[in-house]
């Protein structure tokens, strides 16, 4: 609830969530909820630390006035606006920097390892479809309803997009 507050007034503001809970759920909640990333109790400092400086970089890949555009498709880093068709369409902060780790890298095959590290800043646990879940997020808010989908799979290598 708290991260959901800061979220609304601080958008740019990086969120690692820290706790005990450490079910997919619990993990798919707290970052649905805002958290960039979430470290689960126990944790090693050094970890800690590196997820932090992770984020940090994450921060200032965005130059202000950075539009990325693939085909119809257009977002606005600085305004924070994505656009298909002229139409305004409505992100999760997740859902936003996963659709911009895509665009940045447009027509360029990312492995789910790759989506992972950008995203959420953590070592991909093999275990869990949380990337496949927030492909099929934004499949649903660019792709659904338009004769060209740009959200491709890539059997057994990742994810691209591409005009």
């Amino acid at each position: 609830e708290v991260c959901k507050q800061i979220r609304q007034f601080k958008k740019e503001l990086p969120i690692l969530m820290l706790s005990a809970l450490g079910t997919v759920n619990d993990k798919v909640q707290g970052l649905e909820n805002g958290a960039d990333d979430y470290l689960t109790k126990p944790f090693h400092f050094d970890e800690l630390l590196a997820r932090i400086k992770a984020l940090d970089r994450r921060r200032s890949m965005v130059l202000p006035g950075t539009v990325y555009q693939v085909a119809d498709l257009q977002m606005d880093c600085f305004r924070k606006t994505v656009t298909r068709g002229g139409n305004m369409i409505l992100l999760t902060v997740k859902e936003f920097t996963l659709l911009e780790v895509l665009m940045y890298n447009k027509n360029r095959v990312l492995s789910r390892v790759y989506i992972a590290e950008s995203v959420w800043g953590m070592n991909f646990n093999r275990g869990t479809n949380l990337i496949d879940v927030y492909i099929n997020y934004l499949r649903a808010k660019i792709d659904k309803g338009f004769d060209k989908q740009l959200i491709h799979t890539v059997i057994g290598m990742g994810y691209m997009i591409k005009d």
